[in-house]
Parts: C-alpha cells; sequence; structure tokens
C-alpha cells in the first residue's frame, strides 16, 4: 500500500468506489484540513483517478491501499481491506471514520474502525431491499450494528433503522448527499447541449444503463432485457458497462446490441447531460435512482427489489420487469403528456442540498467528543445562502424532503464538476 503522512487528519473517509466519491466529495471539501482520504483501492485506476479528485478540487488520497476482488471473491477482499484498515488505524488513529453506503469497502471501513474502538459515521445509512441474496444489503446490515451514527436520508430510512432497534439518538435525518453531488457535477445547459452533439445524439432519446448481476449474469434477463429496449421504436443510447459488454460477449447477444446507441462508459458530467436531455431512463443502479429525482426526470428500474422506495412513492421511478413489462411501461410514461410537469413540481425525496453540512457537523462533533448536534425529528429550514462549512447550519437546515433553497449558494457556487467513467 502507499501512505503519505496525515497526523493532521483526524477525519478518515473510507471510499472506494467511483459512487462513493461523488457523494462524499461534497463532504470531504467541507471538513477541509480535517479531511484523511482513504481510498481501498476497490475500483482504481491511477490513470484516471488523479483527475478525478482533482476535478472535484479534492487532493490525492491520504492513503491508498490494494483492494482489487482477486480470485477469491468479496469475503476475501472484505477481510484483507479490514486488516490493512486496522493496521493502519492503530499506527495513526483517527478521531472518527467516515463509510458510506454499502459497498464491500464500507464494511471493512466500519468493522476496522469499531475494532479499533474508533467512532463510525455511517453516510446513507438505513437503505433495505429485504433481500439477503443481494451483497450490498449485507454490507447494509452489518454496518448498521456497528455504526455509532447513523445519517439517514430519509424518514423511511430513519424508520428502518428504529425497527432494528437501532437508539433513536444514533439516527439523524440529513438528507443525501446525492443532491449537492449532482448539482455539483451537472454541467451547464449549453455544455448539455454540446456534450449531447458531439456524442450524435441530439434529438429525442431514451438512456439507458445495466450492469447489476442479477441483470447480467442471465442469459434470459439480460436477453429479455435488450430486446424490449431495441422494440421500443424510440433511439435508445446505451453507455455500456464492461460487465454488461462481456456478459453479452459470453452469452452470444452481440446481435441484440444493432438496434442501440451503444458508447463506452461515460464519465459522470458527460452522464449527467445525457440524462438530462433523455426523454426517460432506464436503469438498474441505485445512484440513478436519486440522481433523477434532482434532474426531474422518469425512471424505469429494473430490478425486483429497491432499497430507495422513496423515488417510487413519489413517482419519479418505477420498478418493472425485462421484456414485455419494461416494453409496456416505457410506451405508457412516453406517452404521458403531463409526466414532464408533473415531476418538475415535485420535491426530491433525498432534501435540499446540505447533507454535507449536516455531515460534517456530525462527524466533527464525534471527533471532537461533543454533544450530536440536531435531533431525530426534521429540522427547520436554512436561510438563503447560509455557510454550509458552518456546524451551526446543522439545527436550521431544512429537512429531507423539502424544496431546494438558493441551491447554487448551498453547493458553493459553479465547482469543479468530478469524472465517473462506467457510472
Amino acid at each position: 500500500m502507499t501512505e503519505s503522512p496525515s497526523r493532521t487528519r483526524d477525519v478518515a473517509v473510507v471510499l472506494g468506489t467511483r459512487p462513493e466519491i461523488i457523494k462524499l466529495a461534497p463532504l470531504i471539501r467541507l471538513l477541509g484540513e480535517r479531511a484523511r482520504i482513504v481510498h481501498t483501492g476497490q475500483h482504481y485506476d491511477s490513470a484516471l483517478s488523479g483527475t478525478f479528485f482533482a476535478n472535484f478540487g479534492l487532493p490525492d488520497p491520504h492513503l491508498l491501499l490494494d483492494g482489487a476482488t482477486g480470485p477469491w471473491g468479496r469475503g476475501a477482499q472484505i477481510g484483507e481491506l479490514t486488516a490493512a484498515l486496522t493496521r493502519s488505524f492503530v499506527a495513526d488513529p483517527p478521531r472518527a471514520v467516515v463509510v458510506q453506503g454499502d459497498t464491500n469497502s464500507t464494511s471493512a471501513g466500519a468493522q476496522a474502525a469499531h475494532y479499533c474502538g474508533i467512532p463510525v459515521v455511517h453516510v446513507e445509512a438505513g437503505l433495505r431491499s429485504g433481500d439477503r441474496s443481494m451483497p450490498e444489503e449485507i454490507n447494509r446490515l452489518v454496518v448498521g450494528v456497528l455504526a455509532d451514527v447513523h445519517c439517514a436520508a430519509t424518514e423511511e430510512a430513519a424508520a428502518n433503522l428504529r425497527a432494528t432497534g437501532t437508539a433513536p439518538e444514533r439516527i439523524r435525518v440529513t438528507g443525501n448527499t446525492v443532491v449537492e453531488a449532482t448539482l455539483m457535477s451537472l454541467p451547464d445547459p449549453a455544455e448539455c447541449d454540446r456534450i449531447v452533439r458531439e456524442l450524435g445524439a441530439d434529438g429525442p432519446f431514451v438512456l439507458a444503463t445495466v450492469h447489476r448481476p442479477e441483470n447480467t449474469d442471465s442469459p434470459e434477463r439480460l436477453g429479455s432485457l435488450l430486446t424490449a429496449l431495441a422494440d421500443l421504436g424510440e433511439r435508445v443510447v446505451m453507455p455500456l458497462h464492461p460487465r454488461t459488454r462481456a456478459k453479452v460477449k459470453e452469452f452470444g447477444l452481440e446481435h441484440l446490441l444493432a438496434g442501440l446507441m451503444v458508447t463506452e462508459p461515460v464519465d459522470h458530467p458527460t452522464f449527467l447531460a445525457l440524462a438530462e436531455r433523455a426523454r426517460l431512463l432506464v436503469s438498474d443502479s441505485g445512484g440513478v435512482q436519486e440522481e433523477v429525482t434532482v434532474l426531474k426526470k422518469p425512471l424505469l428500474v429494473v430490478r425486483t427489489s429497491t432499497e430507495r422506495p422513496e423515488a417510487v412513492t413519489s413517482g419519479f421511478s418505477r420498478l418493472v420487469e425485462p421484456g414485455a413489462p419494461l416494453l409496456e411501461a416505457a410506451r405508457r410514461t412516453l406517452d404521458d403528456p403531463d409526466a414532464h410537469a408533473r415531476l418538475l413540481a415535485t420535491p426530491s425525496p433525498y432534501g435540499d442540498g446540505t447533507a454535507s453540512a449536516r455531515i460534517r457537523a456530525l462527524a466533527t462533533a464525534l471527533a471532537d467528543g461533543l454533544p450530536l448536534p440536531g435531533s431525530p425529528a426534521p429540522a427547520a429550514v436554512v436561510p438563503d445562502g447560509i455557510a454550509l462549512a458552518d456546524a451551526s447550519a446543522f439545527a436550521a437546515a431544512p429537512a429531507a424532503g423539502t424544496p431546494l433553497v438558493g441551491a447554487s449558494a448551498l453547493v458553493g457556487g459553479s465547482s469543479p464538476a468530478g469524472a465517473v467513467p462506467g457510472h
């Protein structure tokens, strides 16, 4: 592993995948000199990562591990990362550790910190699909037991935690950092037009992404999904995930791509530009389920379950099976003349763009041994233009589910966008 001095970095932020970097970038920026960026190497490319961190205005990781899965699978990866992180935390203990979401890096970071007696802050806590066949669900359950502070994006997520015995005083409804991360990365309208034009996607289109094993590892399911997209009668732009491309080749389904506009994986700003201009999105991504609530776009989620029911109940997304159900739902959505206006008027259930400020206040209070700010109940409305780095913003910030207030001021104006290949 590669390590740089980190004696003054007392809040370790453990991450290892592109979605984690996207969602934690605003928090890291607010933590400033207190942030110790620990990259597990779960998804790491040396050529891309330097630009990736620079585009978000972040320094290079202070600790970089070699966390590639290797031939032994998830169990070995989590075990090796837990051991490596434990060694680092023993040698140079942070005063708090922040983990996000439900990846193997999240599980390893929480375990290592707990075993070292370091308090854990879990960002995006309380998601539950009820499907224990999903590795992510197991990671959520493990971290749910270990975390000292649970930053739930919504009241529904907080209720999940309370239902499993988590002490209410450890839970805060913060909103989801995806709101400010999306606003930071979304190109302006002129740049969106340029990106879409250069990709040859100007004009009406549907944007599709597929990468989850439940869709890619079954030739019947994958074939049915691709056939439905090709039969839609609309141009379908599909940035093809490496996993999906490999499975298409393995199953001999290359002919089903002929009717789609297939591209290489795109970075995060490019993906958001495409999403902003698409009539409809079709995806199995968890992050996309959140991003469409900020972009005000309809989404069909090709999965059997979701840990993000708020996007469904608020009307932004709908669960569908591949094949005929997907085709029928897509045509019905595209033919709905009121869909755009209805979504435009619907607040994101994931908050107001100040989640990172709330989480920063919690993480620094925990590190400093101070009482946790805020309360399990939603808080009041923040005045427009409040400084994100002000810990007192936590008690005054609007609750998750309220409309954006002064979004450009809340996220620090025009910040550099982060590149996310294979989003």
